[in-house]
């Protein structure tokens, strides 16, 4: 038999052996990257300028752009929550999971995190130097920015990364519970981390929205493959006399 034709019935008996769980997150996948791409050409035939304009418009004063509609405390909060978006917490968060898989003995696990995690990044960059949109002038920034505006890239690398931790990370948990709130915690942060830019007036709606469908498909396709491909190490047992 041909080597393609091998690859092919490999990868077709893998797929048709795919409990109903990860079929579930296949779908959430490639529902993902049709959303990106369909926004991605609405975006850059101007469609959706209007909605973009109309939300960002609806979050400041009418008298004056500058000035949020919620209390000055709560601009406060959104510049909290927008930080846990940024490179350097992302960073830190990503290093310390890291550590603490190697410790537990999920060598492959922290491994392929890292892996997966770093190549959202370049994803990300890759696609906002592809689209080039720039950032929106409607209403005044509330912090400084200088790249590209879609897709969000704290949009889309809050998602690669928390999302990508939490499903890696509750691979190590023995309990159910315990998963379930990992990938509530990520999707939370995420979504929180999304709409603080949006409150800023550095982003577009559509750019988080385009963030949000390109990170959530890049950690579900990292979750496939580690479900997939990657065993959980029987971790080792100590007795302590």
């Amino acid at each position: 038999m041909p080597l393609h034709q091998q690859f092919s019935r490999r990868f077709i008996d893998r797929f048709m052996t795919f409990e109903p769980l990860s079929l579930i997150i296949f779908a959430l996948m490639a529902g993902g990257i049709f959303a990106f791409l369909t926004l991605t050409g609405e975006v850059l035939e101007g469609d959706t300028h209007a909605f973009d304009e109309e939300i960002l418009l609806a979050l400041r004063q009418a008298t004056d752009l500058a000035v949020p509609i919620a209390p000055s405390w709560v601009t406060h909060a959104v510049g909290d929550i927008t930080a846990l978006g940024g490179v350097t917490v992302l960073s830190l968060m990503t290093v310390l999971a890291v550590v603490y898989l190697l410790l537990a003995r999920q060598t492959a696990i922290a491994i392929f995190m890292f892996l997966s995690i770093a190549g959202g990044w370049v994803v990300s960059s890759a696609l906002k130097l592809g689209v080039a949109r720039p950032r929106p002038d409607i209403v005044p920034h509330l912090v400084e920015v200088h790249d590209m505006s879609f897709p969000s890239g704290h949009a889309m690398l809050s998602a690669v990364t928390y999302l990508t931790l939490a499903a890696l990370l509750s691979r190590a948990q023995q309990y159910r519970s315990t998963r379930i709130f990992l990938l509530a915690t990520g999707i939370l942060l995420t979504f929180m981390i999304g709409l603080s830019r949006l409150y800023l007036g550095v982003h577009y709606p559509t750019d988080v929205l385009g963030g949000w469908c390109a990170g959530a498909a890049w950690a579900a396709g990292c979750w496939l493959l580690a479900r997939r491909f990657i065993e959980r190490e029987p971790k080792n047992s100590i007795s302590i006399r």
